[in-house]
């Protein structure tokens, strides 16, 4: 099983859809990676050699920020416009959707469960 960045690649899949499993890798940047380490996207991740993996892996450590080190810099980078108060750090801070969408109806990924309206007995 080839270890890449902390992360267990799963052996059985092609190598440019199991880079994907490590965070901050997409399908575009995987590919990238691949050219540039002379490998082929279409072999399976139990076929590589040691060597193809340690390219893999020197690419990725020369040029990309993943894992730990890109999980960090995003939230330094929240933290950062929570703490100058603008605009979007407000909406982070209230757990409300940041990139001006519509807030009425939707938005339930963001303000999770609906909260049920509390209903007051009329007098009669």
């Amino acid at each position: 099983m080839a270890r890449i960045a902390g992360v267990d690649l799963p052996r059985d899949k092609k190598v440019k859809a199991s880079l994907t499993y490590i965070y901050g890798i997409g399908r575009t940047m995987a590919l990238d990676i691949l050219k540039k380490a002379d490998i082929d996207p279409e072999i399976r991740v139990k076929n590589l050699s040691e060597s193809q993996v340690a390219d893999i892996r020197r690419t990725i450590a020369d040029e990309y920020k993943v894992e730990g080190a890109l999980r960090t810099e995003t939230t330094m980078s929240i933290k950062r416009l929570m703490d100058i108060g603008c605009y979007r750090g407000l909406r982070h801070r209230r757990g409300l959707p940041v990139h001006g969408q519509n807030t009425k109806n939707n938005s339930r990924t963001r303000k999770g469960k609906k909260k049920a309206a509390i209903k007051k007995k009329r007098k009669v």
